[in-house]
């Protein structure tokens, strides 16, 4: 109880810095605005933290007690939003034009950034370390280009140290209060492909001329 205790007294909080993400959306390896408030945040918590993996991609670390710190445990949020007009009217809306935190990345953001702070002041509880990835173009990079969670770890986001565990969170429609988990993938992923199709026009009198695509 005295956990939930502490956690539920940071509530507002947490809706607070949801709202200030919420104003900011950027869309992917553009998200410059958005790492320089969990860099932010982080620096407040005094957390260690290494940026630039994947453009704007932030990697902190919360090291447990010395004593029985024999395991690494990642979790991840990713902070990218969505290229769409924000239609809402409420005081935290979106101030970029034509972008939107559509997903639910800012409230992974807002609780990843709750929880570094609530274990930062608890390290002499935690029986190992916890890694904090805060991921960039988890939508999908701009065409052509690398980015997210693969460009993360090509740049090399384990050489240093590589969890036991990774949890990468997202919100869902759970009842309230419930934290839902399984081992491997748990929600569906989407892939892009582009095809080309090669045809020769020919005017509409004369279809014999062409090729039909």
């Amino acid at each position: 109880m005295p956990i939930l205790n502490s956690i539920n007294q940071m509530q507002d909080q947490m809706t607070e810095w949801r709202q200030d993400l919420h104003k900011i959306p950027e869309i992917g390896l553009q998200e410059f605005e958005t790492s320089k408030y969990i860099k932010n945040k982080l620096s407040e918590f005094n957390i260690k933290f290494k940026d630039g993996y994947a453009n704007t991609g932030v990697v902190a670390w919360v090291d447990g007690n010395e004593v029985t710190n024999d395991k690494t445990i990642g979790l991840r949020a990713d902070f990218d939003a969505l290229p769409m007009t924000e239609k809402n009217n409420f005081d935290h809306k979106s101030t970029n034009t034509g972008m939107m935190h559509a997903c639910g990345h800012d409230a992974h953001m807002a609780v990843l950034l709750g929880v570094a702070e609530f274990l930062s002041k608890n390290t002499d509880k935690l029986n190992g370390d916890i890694m904090l990835i805060f991921q960039p173009a988890e939508e999908g990079s701009p065409e052509g280009e690398e980015g997210g969670a693969e460009l993360m770890l090509k740049e090399g986001i384990f050489d240093e140290e590589k969890p036991d565990v990774i949890f990468g969170m997202h919100v869902t429609n759970a009842p309230h209060g419930i934290v839902v988990t399984k081992p491997g993938p748990m929600m569906a992923s989407s892939e892009a492909f582009r095809i080309k199709v090669l045809g020769k026009q020919t005017h509409g009198s004369r279809p014999w001329g062409g090729i039909d695509a």
